[in-house]
């Protein structure tokens, strides 16, 4: 479950740090009622931008897929060994 915390609560910056940590997600911050920032540990925030490079490139592979820009395996090896004379 999502913590949302308003903007106030940001003067103890350690217990911030401490849930932050131990939440391994996001804390969105409030400012009058309205979502203002998102925080989170380092930790969270590489996990984040490691999934969504992975979920890229599965989609890169998918469109490929769909515009049959595909080859079988031993079409790949062939292209190699004739690149690369061997």
């Amino acid at each position: 479950m999502p913590q949302i915390i308003p903007i106030k609560d940001l003067k103890n910056t350690s217990e911030i740090s401490e849930k932050c940590h131990s939440l391994d997600e996001p804390m969105f911050i409030t400012k009058n009622g309205y979502g203002d920032m998102v925080i989170m540990s380092i930790e969270a925030y590489e996990k984040m931008a490691y999934m969504n490079d992975i979920y890229g490139k599965i989609k890169q592979g998918e469109k490929a897929i769909d515009d049959n820009r595909v080859m079988t395996a031993k079409q790949s090896v062939d292209t190699l060994r004739s690149k690369y004379e061997i």
